[in-house]
């Protein structure tokens, strides 16, 4: 091996661990064995000794969190829920990495029995564990009670260098510091080796300060191969029940491998079939490829301790039920993911007082006098704003910050947009409760791989994206966000709501509180807009994401509008009128869920017979596929100004006046 560090003492339970890793990414002929051999001692130790799962039931609500953020390193956690009892065979361990296994080349929550969150963008998994933890902390507040703890387990992490060099890793660990995540426990794989080879040319990091600054404890480093070493910080770690705790752990990557050890050669390929066989013998694993011995598996099982322990705490929530009924069943309610039964008689008596208010206000007002109405009903949501709560107006009468000490309904989480919308994923993910994150929408640029996350593994948080165009005026280009909206609407997965009014914002509202595949935005303005009076068909219809707004006997043809602009959108059809011209107003707060629509519906909205001429003060491309080869897009392909917004209005062209030419002009 080319270290000078001792080999540790192999034994056949980290055996199954590397020859598992480097078998898998051999047969699939791409992976990263060097991870998964490098920290075989220490999962060993946490998987063994001190995880409490039931790989029976991989939802047991009060199991401990694992989370692999170096996520490349996916073997690691395939072997262990093999090896454990988790529904994952051996066959789906030798289809790794292979088209619709239960072994995809980064854990993929959904996928894998005992997958916890998505990994593989570095940095984001300790991320959500952070959100993870917190969720812990958040519900065992909420519905602990004297000698009844229904609510107390703990968050493992394991993250690499990599994970650390990512800016996400310092929002979200921070923050951790802050609120005192004491069930939080994270594993550095301090190895020094990333794909470009040894790190010190580039991460220097005082890695143990770094912590200490945040308000962790951090232990080591220690011997990342010594068992002993391991099992000893896990115990001082769970004893510290105030900070999280970072445990540096000094391994060699592709640890056992003779020739590519302490390298990044074995960091993201195979090791190749001779340095295979030649790794066995250097860890005394005298077997063929995927062939485990009977004993090895059953000094692994976690199968009969893990019912035990769930056994053990459905006994004592038996005991919580009895003495908190009420508690116990909201509850169990909450963990599903269920809204209340009582939520649609709530919600419709909410909507129908917004409407009969009519008010004309900003919708990122309305967006907070929708939660005001909906949140007394829903205590599972739990919001939050990227230090902009009084501009992104996030805030209600019934919010509580949550703090180091106690807990709440309320986060605040600094100027972190990264780090706030990948915790909202952990807490998503954890169950419990339905996240609202919130800052303006030019900064979602800053949490795009995280909105991206939410999106892949269909996860229910609202993200609250207020200061929606060139509206928010004299802040500037900086702060205008023209190209923002048309780039959210193309990912996958992700509604992203417009809204023109009041009415339009509580529906999007409604309509991302009930979706539980998926996340939500909503794009809010600053400036006042105004109300819109509609028939019960076309308020039951905006949850179609388009609608006819206002018709026209005999349209000549169509606009189509959103957000601030449907106001525009209505004047220019009255002046239209005025000169003989009858046109149809089409409001498309989500064209995600229009298109979603059926034929039949579409094309009663938007018929293919007539002009149509899109509205939308951000870039145009988005519109050409509804307007056609026959319409016009009234949009903007350049950068704002700073100016007051009804200058800019004018200035880039969204006025009713332009609007009514431009239909005239296609007639």
């Amino acid at each position: 091996m080319s270290t000078n560090r001792p080999l540790p003492a192999f034994n056949a339970l980290t055996g199954a661990i590397r020859a598992l890793a480097m078998d898998a990414v051999q047969k699939a002929n791409s992976g990263h064995p060097g991870m998964p051999m490098g920290m075989a001692e220490i999962a060993e130790v946490v998987w063994r000794r001190h995880l409490r799962h039931n790989p029976a039931n991989p939802k047991w609500a009060d199991r401990d969190r694992f989370i692999l953020s170096n996520g490349h390193g996916s073997m690691l956690i395939y072997a262990l829920l093999h090896l454990t009892g988790y529904d994952v065979s051996i066959e789906d361990l030798k289809n790794f990495r292979q088209f619709h296994s239960k072994t995809p080349g980064h854990p993929e929550v959904g996928y894998t029995p005992g997958v916890e969150t998505t990994t593989g963008p570095l940095g984001q998994g300790v991320t959500n564990a952070v959100g993870f933890a917190l969720a812990e902390k958040l519900l065992a507040a909420e519905f602990n009670r004297p000698g009844h703890a229904v609510v107390d387990h703990y968050t493992y992490t394991f993250l690499g260098d990599g994970c650390l060099m990512e800016g996400v890793s310092h929002e979200a660990c921070s923050l951790a510091g802050t609120l005192g995540l004491g069930k939080l426990i994270a594993y550095y794989d301090d190895n020094g080796i990333s794909i470009d080879g040894h790190v010190e040319g580039w991460f220097t990091d005082d890695t143990k300060k770094r912590f200490e600054a945040y308000g962790w404890q951090v232990i080591g480093p220690i011997d990342g191969h010594d068992a002993a070493a391991i099992d000893a910080a896990t115990v001082s770690a769970k004893a510290e029940t105030s900070k999280p705790t970072l445990i540096i752990c000094k391994t060699i990557i592709g640890m056992g491998s003779p020739n590519k050890a302490d390298s990044h050669d074995s960091h993201g390929a195979p090791l190749g079939a001779a340095e295979i066989e030649a790794t066995r013998k250097v860890i005394g694993w005298d077997h063929p490829a995927f062939e485990i011995p009977a004993d090895v598996y059953a000094q692994w099982s976690a199968k009969e301790a893990g019912a035990a322990r769930e056994t053990e705490w459905n006994t004592r929530f038996a005991a919580y039920k009895a003495a908190f009924p009420e508690l116990a069943a909201e509850f169990v309610r909450r963990m599903a993911g269920e809204l209340p039964a009582d939520w649609s008689a709530k919600r419709d008596a909410a909507l129908a007082k917004i409407v009969e208010k009519g008010e004309t206000i900003a919708t990122r007002k309305a967006s907070q006098n929708a939660i005001e109405a909906l949140a007394p009903a829903l205590p599972e949501l739990l919001g939050g704003s990227a230090d902009l709560a009084g501009s992104n107006l996030t805030l209600w009468s019934g919010s509580k910050s949550v703090t180091r000490d106690a807990g709440g309904n309320y986060i605040n989480y600094g100027v972190r947009e990264f780090g706030m919308t990948a915790i909202a994923n952990g807490l998503a993910l954890h169950g419990g409760f339905i996240p609202y994150t919130a800052t303006f929408l030019v900064f979602s640029d800053y949490a795009r791989n995280a909105i991206r996350m939410a999106a892949l593994m269909k996860q229910r948080q609202i993200m609250v994206y207020t200061h929606d165009s060139i509206g928010l005026g004299e802040d500037g280009p900086t702060h205008q966000p023209v190209e923002h909206v048309a780039s959210l609407r193309i990912i996958p997965n992700l509604d992203v709501w417009r809204p023109c009014d009041t009415v339009e914002t509580a529906a999007g509202w409604i309509n991302a509180l009930e979706r539980a595949d998926g996340p939500t935005v909503l794009a809010l303005s600053r400036q006042n807009l105004p109300f819109v009076a509609r028939s019960a068909q076309q308020i039951a219809d905006i949850r179609r994401g388009g609608y006819v707004l206002s018709d026209a006997e005999g349209a000549k043809a169509v606009i189509m509008a959103t957000g601030s602009e449907v106001a525009l959108a209505l004047t220019a059809q009255k002046q239209l009128a005025e000169a003989g011209i009858p046109v149809r107003v089409v409001s498309m707060p989500s064209t995600n869920l229009f298109d979603k629509q059926d034929a039949a519906y579409k094309a009663a909205v938007l018929p293919a017979n007539l002009p149509k001429v899109a509205v939308e003060a951000g870039v145009s491309a988005h519109w050409y596929r509804y307007v056609g080869s026959n319409g016009a897009v009234i949009g903007m392909d350049s950068f704002g100004e700073s100016a007051p917004a009804g200058e800019l209005f004018k200035h880039f062209g969204f006025t009713p006046d332009y609007v009514k030419k431009a239909v005239e002009a296609l007639l």
